[in-house]
């Protein structure tokens, strides 16, 4: 027997199908991988991608806690930064930072107190990504 890990699926906890489907879908370019209801008026679970990353958002209680935040390491963080800002969103204009562990970083917060802070990792020996 093997053991072999996969990258992990931070679930965020929504309250509202459309406000994140207007967040993650129309401003952060995500595509809906597939979404599920157990009845027509039940909470929502769906799950969210954009190349690499793979989100889980869900409208059951229980499922994660508000003011989550997961971090995503990545290449092109200000031309990610440019593509956004170029939608004019009106709840959030979010910038890019350096610090001492990245050369950018740009935090976004969606309508329900989550984040997601994207950095792009120095080119540091086992830091960096693989093409």
């Amino acid at each position: 027997m093997s053991i072999a890990f996969q990258p992990a699926i931070p679930i965020f906890r929504i309250f509202s199908e459309e406000k994140a489907r207007e967040f993650y879908l129309d401003f952060l370019g995500f595509r809906l991988d597939w979404d599920h209801r157990f009845e027509p008026d039940m909470p929502i679970y769906m799950q969210i991608s954009r190349g690499a990353v793979v989100l889980h958002l869900s409208e059951h209680h229980g499922d994660a806690t508000p003011d989550s935040t997961a971090y995503v390491r990545m290449r092109g963080v200000r031309d990610f930064h440019a593509e956004i800002s170029a939608k004019g969103y009106r709840y959030l204009r979010p910038g890019v930072e350096s610090r001492d562990w990245t050369d950018a970083e740009m935090t976004v917060t969606d309508p329900f107190g989550n984040r997601i802070r994207f950095g792009e990792i120095m080119n540091k020996g086992d830091e960096t990504m693989s093409a």
